[in-house]
């Protein structure tokens, strides 16, 4: 059931993650956050009000930290997949949310097997193909010059590895809250995340209060995050931290795939490679 659980909260962060993608390239991708951040908070305080638990302290201090790593994850997806391609941005994020549950782990006692080191190694060459693109498209992706694609390119992969960064401090703390707490820690990691993605923006000196009708189909990302998130909870109380924080990152490939068929986002052969090994290295974390 833990398996089953993490797998569809990966099936639903992807379906969030490309709509809150797509609409960051037509507004502000802070905004986007923000908007989808809120929804996605209202929506499980609804369902945290009937859901029984008795949450301690300790289970609101992970859950604050948990809503940290949530914003900043967020923020710096949409904005990465507001400046680069969702193929490269989404599985570079991947990887980093794949690997620090596994690192938590480690530093909280647990032995790393030969596998699991294995999976990191390959993880590497695997965001360096990943983020690899052909000079005939550095333009596109930047939106004209070679030069602009190419920053765009580096904007989007800087954008890709703090995301996965944030998401993987999200599955880490999550995993340390037990399910006598119900759910009103996660409602907290939601709240949090907004304040957290609105500092940043502030810090970045980029938009954030939502304007304009595209920035609210934002509101459609936030109930299926909160799915994803809710799922991926469930999943840590009743199996491994490790194997759920690995699984729910296998998020990008219904992302990839939505990219592949309504944006026409083509997979070169070189990303094919690095998708390869970005996805030995999510399998061979889980089965290490």
């Amino acid at each position: 059931m833990a398996v089953a659980l993490a797998l569809f909260s990966a099936l639903a962060y992807g379906v969030s993650d490309f709509v809150g993608g797509l609409i960051s390239r037509r507004a502000s991708a802070w905004a986007v956050a923000v908007l989808a951040n809120l929804s996605s908070t209202v929506c499980v305080a609804v369902i945290a009000a009937f859901v029984p638990g008795e949450p301690t302290a300790t289970d609101f201090a992970w859950a604050a930290l948990a809503g940290l790593g949530s914003g900043a994850g967020t923020g710096f997806l949409y904005r990465g997949f507001s400046s680069g391609r969702m193929s490269v941005v989404a599985p570079v994020s991947a990887v980093g949310a794949a690997l620090v549950p596994v690192v938590a782990g480690g530093l909280g006692g647990e032995r790393l097997s030969l596998l699991v080191w294995l999976g990191i190694v390959a993880a590497l060459p695997g965001i360096w193909l990943v983020a690899s693109v052909p000079e005939d498209d550095l333009s596109r992706v930047g939106g004209g010059t070679t030069s602009t694609g190419r920053a765009g390119l580096a904007e989007g992969l800087v954008d890709g590895v703090l995301a996965g960064l944030g998401f993987g401090v999200l599955f880490a703390a999550l995993g340390q809250i037990p399910d006598s707490a119900g759910l009103w820690p996660l409602t907290l990691s939601q709240a949090v995340s907004v304040p957290v993605v609105i500092g940043l923006a502030v810090v970045l000196r980029a938009a954030w209060v939502p304007r304009g009708r595209p920035v609210r189909w934002a509101l459609l990302a936030g109930p299926i995050s909160a799915v994803a998130t809710g799922s991926f909870l469930l999943a840590t109380q009743q199996g491994f931290l490790t194997i759920a924080g690995v699984l729910a990152s296998l998020y990008p490939a219904s992302t990839v795939l939505l990219a592949a068929l309504i944006l026409h986002e083509r997979v070169h052969r070189a990303q094919g490679l690095g998708l390869v090994l970005c996805a030995a290295a999510v399998v061979l974390v889980a089965v290490g």
